[in-house]
């Protein structure tokens, strides 16, 4: 485990003394907008009385995933005390894109492409250079909230470097049903922390341009978890009925054009063989059906039913197969409580019909 940064590196931040026992609202300067005044990222930063981990919880690195704001909004507002260590909640990282309610800078660039940046680099590797000095750095652990990109929606799943032990201790702690093994892209921002001495992973859940109450309230479990997990507050632990690691995962493509019929929904557990999608022309006469080509869970899928060859529809991870597919859904239906939820609300995002009577195995 990294050294704990603790009270050297945050008690003054850019003049701003937070003893222990307080809360404070700071600003991070990361850039100039066109007009030359200041790119502020707003920060809310809370201290235990006593000395313990520093965790970063941050939002919006691409400007249109705004799911995690709210759930940072919903935690800066919740009123808890952190028993030790400090808590560095930001949410909304890429203020740029934000504000233009776009995944990229103005500049076209990725942030999350961008780290660990450099001083006198481009628009986003400057940024991303700030971020990671003032953030990272001031960081023993990092929680960094995603969704799916535009015209797709993702059911919860937490993804990180499970060869790290830190990452694996925080992943599982977080307490989603799906856990997803990867170090994330080359300069990405959790990848780079990871590099750095901050285990960090990632959350992704829900769609664009949306505050979706089960994605906010899974994620708001989820750092409350680990929170418990580190030993920072004394929060009830609430984990679901099952966790399974993914090893691998397959988006499956459209192989025509046409309108899809959709045969299952985010967070589904499907069977190989089983039929994903029926495309169908404009007027509805059928031309294909997809079949999952192993047992799986439906991590993510598109929301627009209108397609084109070889465009994604569904990423399906590959279920280990020491699970059997019955099993899982029998220890679904006998929970009521958030994953049921959230089935529920993401199946909302697309309309889903039953497969042609003769759709048998692929």
């Amino acid at each position: 485990m990294n050294k704990l940064n603790t009270d050297k590196t945050i008690a003054d931040w850019f003049g701003e003394r937070i003893d222990p026992g307080e809360s404070r609202n700071v600003q991070l300067t990361v850039g100039e907008s066109y007009s030359s005044m200041a790119v502020q990222i707003q920060i809310h930063i809370r201290r235990g009385p006593e000395d313990g981990p520093v965790v970063f919880v941050t939002a919006a690195l691409h400007g249109d995933e705004i799911n995690g704001c709210g759930a940072i909004r919903q935690l800066i507002q919740d009123d808890f005390t952190l028993q030790r260590g400090s808590l560095i909640l930001v949410p909304v990282l890429n203020l740029p894109a934000f504000d233009r309610h776009s995944r990229y800078l103005p500049d076209r660039r990725d942030l999350n492409r961008s780290f660990p940046g450099t001083a006198d680099g481009s628009l986003a590797s400057r940024m991303a250079y700030r971020i990671f000095k003032e953030i990272v750095e001031r960081s023993d652990y990092g929680i960094d909230l995603h969704t799916a990109s535009i015209r797709r929606t993702n059911y919860p799943t937490v993804r990180g470097d499970l060869t790290n032990p830190e990452v694996r201790r925080i992943a599982r702690a977080f307490g989603s049903e799906i856990i997803v093994n990867g170090k994330g892209p080359k300069n990405s921002f959790r990848r780079e922390a990871c590099r750095a001495g901050c285990p960090t992973i990632i959350m992704e859940g829900g769609e664009v341009w949306k505050v979706e109450p089960g994605i906010v309230e899974t994620a708001v479990r989820g750092v409350k978890n680990v929170l418990r997990e580190l030993e920072m507050a004394d929060f009830p632990t609430e984990k679901p009925p099952y966790q399974i690691t993914i090893e691998k995962s397959k988006w499956i493509r459209a192989e025509h054009g046409g309108f899809l019929h959709f045969h299952i929904k985010p967070g589904d557990i499907v069977e190989k063989g089983q039929p994903l999608t029926t495309n169908t022309t404009i007027l509805g006469e059928e031309q294909s059906t997809l079949y999952a080509p192993f047992n799986g869970v439906v991590m993510g899928m598109t929301s627009l039913p209108s397609i084109s060859p070889g465009e994604p529809i569904c990423n399906l991870g590959k279920l280990p197969r020491k699970y059997k597919p019955d099993e899982l859904k029998k220890l679904r239906s006998g929970e009521d409580g958030l994953e049921q939820q959230v089935l529920e609300e993401l199946g909302s995002s697309v309309l889903v019909v039953d497969p042609p009577e003769d759709a048998g195995d692929s």
